[in-house]
């Protein structure tokens, strides 16, 4: 007996619950370049205030879905409303949005000040109103101070928020951003992460992300929509995403995922089968060691080891062509201890809950323990 939860159904009722109250939505949209079909009759609400993420590999439509609500493209078909009204015709300057780019887009001969107070100056604001407004704005990025440079005298991630500056001062109702962390190095890309969610959070305004880091839509976002071949494979929370992925896709995409299916499958569960378990679920034990019941198991030998310092990835051969990972944390392991475990011969243990059936039918499907 299978114990079901579709994502897909929910992800669609909370979508309706949404659409009276959207800060946009995308009506069965579609855009083609010649015969090339890059998005194909997606639709979508993003609720007031969300920190929505666009996620999926390139080509995969997410940045053409950007550019459609931005107006720099026109849908082949479909509309895109915002706050309720049809903006499908109107020109990007009519519309109540703005964008950061991941190059950021920046005048390198006008300073900080210049070019954050530059949408105000074509729009004729007075000097004094666009001086305070600049230097408002500049205070809540923290730049304050910054006005007199140029953009070639700051750092990456000040670069950013000069960019953020310049988009966020017409208080536009949603902003957009076009992979806007992508020019940045490793760490600065955490700790811009986190200040950008903080400054999400202080404008109060709709943000819509695209990215094909999946850590960085995890860890930002309020809802999340995986894209893959021009078609929205789920919409979900970050933990509904991760935990519950609708589909083979979304599952192999997000997060590192063991799938598997056929012999193996009907060997593990009992059922031929595809489905999925988490590497971070998966306890390596000793052959010998008990199995509890509503646990799912396999015995393999270690074939190869990842140390990654806070973490080891075992890659364990369960069969003459099938591999699992394990991840285990390095509480107490070194990487002399885990270089030590290749060749042994293991037992892998998870608990049957966690392992997700998937395949057409069965998105988000859980086995129930004891089952």
């Amino acid at each position: 007996m299978l114990a079901r939860e579709d994502v897909a159904e929910g992800s669609e009722r909370q979508s309706a619950g949404l659409a009276a109250t959207a800060a946009v939505s995308l009506v069965a949209l579609t855009k083609r370049f010649g015969d090339q079909v890059a998005i194909s009759g997606i639709s979508l609400d993003i609720a007031d205030g969300e920190f929505f993420s666009l996620l999926g590999p390139s080509g995969s439509g997410k940045t053409t879905t950007l550019r459609l609500i931005a107006g720099f493209e026109r849908p082949t078909s479909g509309s895109v409303r915002l706050q309720g009204k049809d903006v499908t015709k109107i020109p990007p300057f009519e519309r109540d949005v703005n964008t950061v780019f991941q190059d950021y887009a920046l005048f390198p001969h006008m300073t900080v000040g210049d070019n954050v107070g530059y949408s105000l100056r074509v729009r004729r604001v007075p000097r004094r109103d666009r001086a305070a407004r600049v230097a408002e704005t500049l205070e809540t990025m923290r730049l304050g101070g910054f006005e007199k440079r140029k953009p070639s005298e700051l750092s990456g991630g000040q670069r950013q928020r000069v960019a953020l500056a310049r988009a966020l001062i017409n208080r536009p109702r949603v902003l957009l951003l076009d992979e806007p962390l992508g020019a940045l190095d490793t760490k600065l890309r955490e700790e811009m992460q986190g200040e950008l969610k903080d400054v999400q959070r202080g404008a109060g305004i709709t943000f819509i992300f695209v990215t094909h880091d999946q850590h960085e839509a995890l860890a930002l976002s309020d809802r999340i929509a995986v894209f893959g071949a021009g078609r929205i494979e789920q919409v979900g929370t970050p933990s509904e995403i991760y935990e519950r992925p609708a589909t083979p896709f979304v599952a192999g995409f997000v997060g590192a995922s063991n799938l598997v299916d056929d012999d193996l499958a009907a060997r593990i569960i009992g059922e031929r089968r595809r489905f999925m378990i988490r590497p971070e679920k998966i306890r390596m034990v000793g052959v010998a060691e008990p199995v509890a019941n509503g646990e799912c198991t396999v015995v393999g030998t270690v074939r190869d080891i990842v140390y990654l310092g806070a973490q080891t990835v075992y890659v364990v051969a369960v069969s003459p062509d099938r591999t699992l990972s394990v991840v285990t944390q390095n509480v107490n392991a070194t990487a002399t201890d885990a270089r030590a475990q290749k060749g042994r011969e293991v037992r892998l243990v998870w608990q049957r809950d966690q392992t997700m059936a998937l395949g057409p039918g069965s998105p988000g499907t859980q086995w129930e323990a004891g089952t």
